[in-house]
């Protein structure tokens, strides 16, 4: 496959962002108020709001940080952000001093089209930056220092790229994979 081939195959499957408001959030008054909201402080500190359009949770903290995870695009947690200042308005917990929403993780999946020989990607790109022992875990993990990010590689050519701010980075990742392993022959 072509660079462009597997660019082709990312697929986002997190987008994790935060944001806050300056004033402290009572987060009982919260799931008493707000219908679709978990709380159980002894599991988790956080209220939880599960949102089914678009699919993805808000966890909501007392200290007026919201955290939107789940969301499989960026524009999801912008929508999730603004779901939950809006039902907080609602119930009178004022919003203002919210924080721009912050990308913190995308977690992408893309796939190379063949099979790879891990242990002649171990050799040859060097074990800096690699991790691998096939009988703790069946992939290999490399760690990329520009875009900082983790790619877990899997011997059939599928990975997972995590620790990325953005779209791009994670395209930039997918280049960076692919001309190493076709560097060394592999691909």
């Amino acid at each position: 496959m072509s660079v462009d081939d597997v660019i082709k195959t990312i697929k986002i499957e997190n987008v994790v962002a935060s944001t806050s408001i300056a004033s402290k959030i009572d987060l009982e008054y919260v799931a008493k108020t707000i219908e679709g909201v978990d709380y159980n402080k002894k599991r988790f500190p956080g209220a939880i709001y599960r949102l089914a359009d678009p699919k993805l949770a808000v966890l909501v903290f007392g200290s007026g940080k919201i955290v939107c995870t789940g969301a499989k695009k960026i524009k999801d947690v912008e929508i999730g952000a603004k779901k939950i200042f809006e039902k907080l308005e609602e119930i009178g917990i004022n919003t203002e001093g919210q924080t721009e929403l912050v990308l913190h993780n995308i977690v992408s999946s893309a796939d190379l089209g063949c099979v790879i020989n891990l242990d002649a990607v171990t050799m040859g790109l060097g074990f800096e930056n690699i991790e691998y022992e096939p009988e703790q875990f069946p992939g290999l993990v490399y760690r990329i220092k520009d875009p900082k990010s983790v790619v877990l590689l899997f011997g059939s050519g599928k990975m997972i790229i995590t620790g990325c701010k953005s779209p791009e980075d994670s395209r930039r990742v997918v280049i960076i994979i692919v001309n190493a392993l076709g560097d060394l022959g592999l691909i």
